[in-house]
């Protein structure tokens, strides 16, 4: 498959030590031989594949020296592509990688669109498509634990699962069409419904197995929207600022401070949270604190995971039971705060309205309690599961609704077959998981589909 030479930054926007014009295809090393002057005086087709060489970018037109640079030539197929590639290692200067970038594409190369490398990487078949959106994964991880998860992916972990139960249904299928095409040979294994079962439920039990990992996965992923909520001046801002180590809220004695959403991601034991401190919460006559307060109460409705902050030394008021009546049923972690001054908050009756949720004491200006409220999210959600280097995990919302669709066909196959219809019927069903398995790794998707996914991709990679 030919495509055309394409071009892109693939270094952050920005002033750095250095940044990164990337080429690749047919017409990669003609292009950039154009422009560049070697020190040694050799032309860049002349040199041998991946190597590192130093040297000038010159106009051709003009002769001006535009850049000095290194650059990296990686002839195919034994690149990320695996087609040529050449990388200009420019000074990471927006105005010098931004000439450089001008002069290769006045020279034949095409501005690549977002994720168009990668893209090419799949079409040539050197990574298959979830092995693709594990580069983006990774780019995006926020914590060790989501890195490996996407590295583990990168490698091949999860298609060479599909891979194998695409195989093991692909067999089965085998032997029912001989036995439709050929009932007359004797020889030919008879697939009866009860030699169809063990091998059925074992395809469903593996995909069962992937899907009980699909929770934490994508909350390695995705990370949980965590929402930071309660009455105003009990220590919300604070929380904030501890949880993420930075004065990023501003904290005073005054209710009514915090007048808008503040967001912020942080990494809490391997589980990164998507933080939200909110206005707290209570009936005001202040029209911006009454918005502040009304943002709160929406971003309630999408959260995975609340923090309920109440004050040690206040009893419970009325407010604060509302806000136990607004998150019931939600997973939360009640934090009674303030622990350094008197108590006059009734524990038990905490314990009572949290109905078995976590309760976490703190004194945050003292910095006390965060390493027990930090344990409690990540027990919360994880128990100690992700311990296991070698599991395969799936994150992707597109990999798991997948899964659950051939899942589905899979249980209609195994009902077909407790029900005895026609063993026909009960290829279709097989053929449809065995579909679905396919788009998860790309073997049977559509164009558009594919477009779709790598358009999301960062631009130069």
């Amino acid at each position: 498959m030919e495509f055309d030479t394409i071009t892109a930054i693939s270094t952050p926007m920005g002033e750095g030590a250095i940044a990164i014009v990337r080429l690749s295809g047919e017409e990669a090393i003609e292009i950039a031989a154009k422009l560049f002057r070697a020190k040694s005086n050799k032309r860049l087709w002349e040199m041998t594949s991946h190597t590192i060489h130093y040297g000038h970018i010159i106009d051709p037109k003009t002769e001006e020296t535009v850049e000095e640079v290194m650059i990296s030539l990686m002839r195919g197929p034994n690149t990320f592509t695996r087609e040529d590639v050449v990388e200009i290692n420019c000074h990471g200067g927006i105005v010098s990688v931004n000439r450089v970038l001008q002069l290769v594409l006045m020279n034949g190369a095409r501005l690549a669109e977002p994720g168009e490398f990668t893209k090419r990487a799949f079409l040539n078949g050197r990574i298959d498509l979830s092995q693709a959106e594990a580069v983006m994964d990774l780019i995006r991880a926020k914590t060790d634990r989501a890195m490996n998860v996407a590295l583990g992916q990168m490698e091949g972990r999860l298609s060479k699962l599909i891979r194998g139960l695409r195989q093991e249904l692909l067999e089965t299928l085998a032997h029912i069409e001989v036995n439709i095409d050929y009932p007359e040979y004797d020889d030919v294994e008879e697939m009866t419904h009860h030699l169809l079962v063990p091998k059925v439920e074992n395809v469903k039990n593996e995909i069962n197995n992937l899907l009980q990992t699909s929770s934490q996965g994508k909350i390695l992923r995705e990370g949980l929207s965590t929402v930071i909520i309660g009455r105003p001046n009990v220590g919300k801002s604070s929380l904030l600022n501890s949880l993420i180590h930075e004065n990023k809220a501003i904290v005073t004695d005054i209710p009514g401070t915090t007048r808008d959403v503040i967001e912020e991601y942080v990494n809490v034991r391997g589980v990164p949270l998507k933080l939200v401190d909110t206005a707290g919460i209570r009936e005001t006559e202040d029209i911006v604190e009454r918005i502040g307060v009304e943002k709160s109460r929406e971003v309630l409705k999408s959260a995975d995971l609340i923090l309920l902050v109440l004050n040690n030394n206040e009893e419970l008021t009325v407010e604060d039971e509302k806000l136990f009546e607004a998150i019931s049923g939600m997973d939360t972690i009640i934090i009674v705060n303030k622990t350094d001054l008197p108590t006059n908050i009734s524990i038990e009756k905490v314990k009572q309205l949290a109905n078995n949720q976590p309760v976490v004491t703190t004194s945050l200006l003292q910095e006390e309690g965060i390493d027990k409220l930090e344990e409690a999210i990540s027990s919360l959600f994880f128990s100690g599961a992700l311990e296991a280097g070698d599991m395969t995990y799936v994150s992707n919302s597109r990999h798991i609704a997948l899964l659950n669709q051939a899942s589905l066909a899979i249980n209609e196959a195994l009902e077909g077959i407790e029900n005895h219809l026609p063993i026909d019927m009960v290829q279709i069903d097989l053929t449809r998981s065995w579909e679905l398995l396919g788009e998860i790794i790309g073997d049977s998707m559509h164009e558009s589909l594919i477009n779709q996914l790598f358009s999301q991709f960062c631009l130069g990679k």
